[in-house]
């Protein structure tokens, strides 16, 4: 019999019911898994848990910083263990890019039934994210928003928010970044760097990306005028945003953004605020990092087979 830590994030996600624990015990059990279920009490709580783990098996259930929190305590261990994660919060991007459906149970079941895979992890500051991280015009909208908002209105919240965020000024960030040896100067006022076809809600909002590929995906904004930015908004959802004027777009393993001088406010890292402001920020891959994944997206999401 194996065993299994299975993490869940009670204040994550609005749609759900209580949770049936036997239920899901049962399900562990037909998979040969002895499960152990624990909730977490505070922020940083899924990192402590799995610095900690001693099972075959760690999967994390609640939103994607939950993921986030697990992908860290794992980086953090002598030896990395299997890790997995089961989406339950407001946007569940990195759920519905791994292809996941909308039962909890019925995701306990596909997720048992798949494959493990290895993955590109992309770590900023030597901090890790699981699928993005961004910074300047909007990227705050996802810690911002408060819990409260998203319990009553899920997605919806998100949306509200953005909509205050872009009523406010726009913050102009004077950087330099070097990346693949070369060096750029730009005035940015949102920027995005990722390993994911699915960013804040936006279905495909990039084409053809592998998890497996040693690359991350990288984009500078350079526009100003409000119009201007409520038209890249629109082309997220209708059309291919890198061939748009006023954005920069690169593929690339190594990334150094220099600003001019320290960040007011965080990155967003999966969601969730990262607490470095200072002035460097550089970005490395770590490659082939296990994950069990479901099989649905398995050959769409990797080059190797």
């Amino acid at each position: 019999m194996k065993s299994c830590t299975l993490i869940i994030n009670p204040n994550s996600g609005r749609r759900h019911k209580k949770i049936n624990e036997i239920k899901i015990k049962n399900i562990f059990l037909k998979h040969n898994y002895d499960v152990d279920i624990i909730y977490t009490k505070y922020r940083g709580h899924a990192k402590e848990i799995v610095k900690n783990a001693n099972s075959n098996l760690v999967v994390s259930i609640g939103g994607d910083g939950t993921f986030n929190e697990v992908m860290t305590g794992n980086f953090e261990r002598k030896e990395r263990i299997l890790i997995s994660h089961i989406p339950l919060g407001t946007a569940n991007d990195i759920g519905a890019m791994y292809g996941y459906e909308i039962s909890l149970y019925k995701n306990i079941e596909i997720l048992l039934n798949g494959s493990i895979k290895g993955i590109d992890i992309c770590t900023i500051n030597g901090n890790p994210f699981t699928y993005v991280a961004a910074l300047g015009k909007f990227a705050n909208v996802s810690y911002d928003t408060p819990r409260h908002l998203k319990k009553s209105f899920g997605y919806l919240a998100y949306l509200i928010e953005g909509l205050r965020e872009l009523k406010k000024s726009t913050i102009k960030y004077s950087l330099k970044y070097i990346i693949d040896g070369k060096e750029y100067k730009i005035n940015s006022i949102f920027m995005l760097i990722s390993n994911a076809n699915r960013i804040a809600g936006i279905n495909n909002f990039y084409h053809d990306i592998k998890l497996d590929d040693e690359l991350f995906e990288v984009l500078f904004c350079t526009l100003e005028d409000r119009k201007e930015i409520i038209k890249s908004l629109y082309h997220l959802k209708n059309g291919d945003i890198k061939t748009l004027d006023g954005f920069r777009f690169y593929k690339t393993n190594n990334l150094k953004i220099i600003f001019d001088k320290p960040i007011a406010k965080g990155w967003s890292i999966d969601g969730e605020e990262l607490l470095d402001k200072e002035q460097e920020f550089e970005v490395k891959i770590i490659k082939d990092v296990k994950i069990l994944l479901p099989n649905k997206n398995i050959k769409k999401l990797f080059v190797k087979e």
